[in-house]
């Protein structure tokens, strides 16, 4: 893989960009002290902004490594982050990146993270070099795999204790979606 970096990805409602310092305040507020949002998550409810501003002060300086992906999900029309994706594992050996996401309870199921997920997919294959994206759902979060199916992901299967998150050991449903593949859905 050719990396390149966090560059900005616009979409018609949303801004993918790097996290600047004046998101702090704003990621507490719209997802990182959300109970709901880290309900299927490793990390922790942040009760606290003192943790939020250590996590966005380490995400701006990994920013400046050209083989790290983490965007602030900027929604256009209140011009502020609702949440985050980004390359959160990647094997260079296969040229494997694998995705992770999360955005605030208050805008699920309007398709803005699968928005922000399909406007990374060009970017990751094209101009990265990536030739497998794969991201993965605990079974209890359907919602979750919903968005990767919406990005063109296929499902693989569900690995049997393969995870953690904030409700300890999971199973860990596995979508992914090759460079062929996209380039016969994109062509179509």
């Amino acid at each position: 893989m050719e990396h390149k970096g966090t560059v900005t990805i616009e979409t018609d409602r949303l801004c993918l960009r790097a996290f600047e310092v004046k998101d702090i305040q704003v990621a507490f507020r719209n997802w990182t002290s959300d109970e709901n949002v880290t309900e299927f998550l490793r990390w922790p409810t942040h009760t606290d902004i003192s943790i939020t501003e250590m996590v966005v002060k380490d995400w701006i300086e990994e920013s400046k490594n050209l083989d790290f992906y983490h965007w602030a999900i900027v929604l256009k029309d209140i011009d502020e982050p609702i949440g985050t994706i980004g390359v959160v594992d990647k094997n260079e050996s296969l040229n494997i990146l694998h995705i992770g996401y999360c955005i605030g309870s208050k805008w699920w199921h309007q398709g803005i993270t699968s928005e922000a997920f399909a406007a990374i997919i060009p970017y990751l294959f094209e101009d990265v070099g990536a030739n497998r994206i794969e991201s993965q759902h605990d079974p209890n979060n359907p919602h979750s795999g919903n968005v990767m199916k919406k990005c063109g992901l296929v499902y693989e299967g569900t690995l049997r204790q393969a995870d953690f998150s904030n409700k300890g050991i999971v199973d860990a449903c596995m979508y992914s979606l090759l460079k062929e593949e996209w380039k016969k859905q994109k062509d179509n």
